[in-house]
């Protein structure tokens, strides 16, 4: 079937830090969805019903004469991927407190075990962005609360926030493999209160949460952030990543503008996990 076929692309970079993480971020937003990192760069996916010959153009990394990139292009099944993907996946642990492993890694004594199998899904842990954001989440109170996990790829956001004592949750993405991966993973641990849905921010309306987690692209927030003030509780919550330091303060800003008072920010590698009060 069409969509279990993907392209593949393999980029050589040169830096690999920090241009592989530039690279991903604008890859993201021209379509790319899931990604490996390599110690000589990066390891790439789109689904081949979203492919075009010029997909590439968006990206001005690529254009930039300080760095060295190549790259090669080919399909790829589903089934290649996942061969790919337990070859390079490692058991991840957060704080001490909390691993993200896969089925075939061996489960350890630790307070929250999290077990994910991504397939073509983004958010394993490995990204700085979802490692910021469940250090976020470990670090809330979370126990009766609603919640959304807003572009949740695998889930993994949502099945900690299951385990931290949330009473409800909703795990959203445009995706369908998401939104298919996540339902996977939700019964894999066993948690029977996250409704996982497949849409975007218009599936809101109508909808209160005491907190908001979205770790999406800078773009996308900048959009939608009004949608997830105006569905979240008073004193609520909101949690967002997925951009660079330097466009911290656009999101901000935004925030500001609705109300939202920034009250910590974490930092990896350029990249930024904030949380904003309301």
């Amino acid at each position: 079937m069409a969509e279990n076929i993907y392209m593949e692309y393999q980029f050589i970079v040169e830096p690999v830090q920090p241009v592989s993480d530039i690279l991903i971020a604008e890859l993201g937003e021209v379509g790319f969805e899931s990604f490996v990192e390599e110690e000589t760069g990066v390891l790439a996916y789109i689904q081949k019903g979203d492919w075009h010959e010029d997909i590439l153009e968006g990206v001005s990394i690529l254009e930039n004469t300080d760095f060295k990139i190549s790259y090669e292009a080919k399909e790829i099944e589903q089934e290649n991927w996942n061969a790919t993907w337990e070859q390079n996946f490692q058991p991840i642990l957060v704080n001490d407190v909390c691993m993200v492993r896969a089925p075939f890694h061996e489960k350890k004594e630790i307070e929250y075990d999290i077990i994910i199998e991504p397939k073509m899904s983004f958010g394993t842990g490995h990204h700085e962005t979802t490692h910021m954001m469940l250090q976020h989440i470990l670090h809330l109170d979370l126990e009766g609360k609603t919640v959304l996990d807003m572009g949740c790829g695998t889930g993994v956001l949502a099945i900690l926030a299951s385990k931290r004592g949330a009473k409800k949750i909703d795990a959203i993405d445009i995706d369908n493999w998401c939104y298919l991966n996540s339902l996977e993973n939700v019964e894999r641990n066993g948690i029977h209160n996250i409704s996982v849905l497949e849409g975007d921010a218009s599936l809101l309306d109508g909808n209160k949460y005491d907190i908001i987690i979205a770790n999406i692209n800078r773009n996308i927030l900048l959009k939608d952030i009004p949608k997830y003030k105006h569905s979240l509780s008073e004193g609520g919550v909101l949690l967002v990543s997925g951009f660079y330091r330097k466009d911290l303060p656009l999101i901000s800003e935004k925030c500001h503008e609705l109300g939202l008072r920034i009250e910590k920010n974490i930092e990896k590698n350029n990249w930024v996990a904030a949380k904003y009060v309301f």
